[in-house]
């Protein structure tokens, strides 16, 4: 069943004391935003102080218990910084010039008429929220600049050159102990298309809305970055590219499954995914990595999209369980040697020495035993070549 998403829609606070007032506003903007109404200013000002949602404040001036003026007034006086920076529009009747210029010095954002019609009531307020978001942007971008951060200060995720950074250490750490590291680009399809049909902004709330799944599945060991509206970049140490695949399927079925609601629209979304692992790709850096991945998303494209590639093709549920055939199990190999079927742990020697290769290191660092390790590396190169896939024991 979809899921509906109706809080892709900014929230905005309607205050006035008429009851008329608040629904023929809230008729003009339900269908760009979602409403929340209070009629007088005290109930405004405490949901202002519950509701962490509200981004906007539309209200009069004439109110009884606290009027317009007394709540502006108490928004910009606000310790908290989310409710000071709140755009407040007031709600424009037959004021006269002094309590407009009152309205103003207190740190209205904007005057709308009681009468102004639908569109320009939503470009309005859309353009108020347009520029509060970019400022507060800039806020962050400056602290995080400060900072050196390596979060990006909007997303909230790690920022590209801390993928890189970070990510050429990963890559060196799972070649030297021999462990597996997994890389996937996800890259939301037609999104030029879809800024072109919804709008920058709209397309802009689907990346946010994509990031906020992505950061609730992925591990904290692992790095999530946006590289672009589009595309963002996951890197998995310690982490087999079955796994990876597993992960990118459920990804995919997701938004599939995902309907958001914006100016009475619905969007639908899906996700071409790209996957490269160190047991299938020799690469020397990490930007080659991730590029194997992004190769794979561009011939998932061109294939029409909503696919998941990997280096053999296009990835499905056969393939995760012909990769999960192939790993290497010692419990497995050890039960068979115990129940006396030798000859199917001998074929497999090679993969099991190369599976265990790290503790075999390990072994000869700290006891000396004198362990062959070139020769056992050696013996998984020529049996790697054999065409007929027997190993002698």
């Amino acid at each position: 069943m979809a899921e509906e998403d109706s809080e892709v829609l900014p929230k905005i606070l309607i205050v006035d004391d008429s009851r008329m007032v608040r629904a023929s506003l809230t008729k003009q903007v339900r269908h760009c935003f979602r409403i929340r109404e209070e009629a007088d200013g005290e109930a405004g000002w405490e949901a202002l102080l519950v509701d962490p949602g509200i981004q906007l404040v539309l209200t009069d001036l004439g109110m009884p218990r606290l009027d317009g003026f007394g709540l502006l007034e108490r928004i910009r006086a606000s310790r908290v910084q989310r409710i000071q920076e709140v755009p407040v529009v007031i709600i424009s009747g037959d004021e006269d010039d002094a309590a407009r210029e009152r309205a103003l010095k207190l740190g209205a954002s904007d005057f709308v008429s009681k009468g102004a019609g639908c569109a320009e009531m939503t470009a309005r307020l859309e353009s108020l929220l347009t520029l509060a978001d970019t400022q507060r942007d800039l806020a962050r971008s400056r602290g995080a600049l400060a900072a050196q951060s390596p979060v990006d200060p909007v997303s909230g995720l790690a920022t590209p050159a801390y993928l890189n950074h970070n990510g050429e250490q990963q890559l060196a750490q799972a070649r030297r102990h021999r462990l597996a590291i997994s890389a996937m680009v996800i890259e939301i399809d037609h999104y030029d298309q879809l800024v072109e049909w919804h709008g920058k902004r709209a397309a802009e709330l689907v990346g946010h809305r994509l990031a906020n799944s992505l950061a609730s599945e992925v591990r904290r060991e692992d790095t999530l970055t946006q590289v672009s509206g589009a595309r963002f970049v996951v890197l998995s140490p310690s982490t087999p590219v079955a796994d990876c695949c597993a992960f990118a399927l459920r990804m995919q079925k997701s938004m599939e499954n995902l309907v958001m609601i914006y100016h009475e629209e619905q969007i639908r979304i899906t996700v071409t995914i790209g996957i490269s692992g160190s047991e299938r790709d020799d690469a020397q850096s990490i930007d080659a990595f991730i590029e194997n991945a992004a190769e794979r998303v561009r011939r998932g494209v061109a294939a029409g999209g909503n696919r998941i590639v990997g280096d053999e093709g296009e990835v499905d549920e056969k393939t995760i369980e012909g990769y999960m055939a192939h790993a290497i199990s010692l419990d497995r190999a050890l039960l068979q040697l115990r129940v006396g079927s030798a000859e199917e742990v001998v074929s497999r020697l090679p993969d099991i020495v190369a599976a265990i290769d790290p503790l075999l290191e390990l072994l000869e660092e700290r006891l000396h035993l004198g362990i062959p390790l070139g020769e056992l590396k050696n013996y998984g190169r020529k049996r790697a070549a054999e065409p007929d896939g027997r190993a002698d024991s």
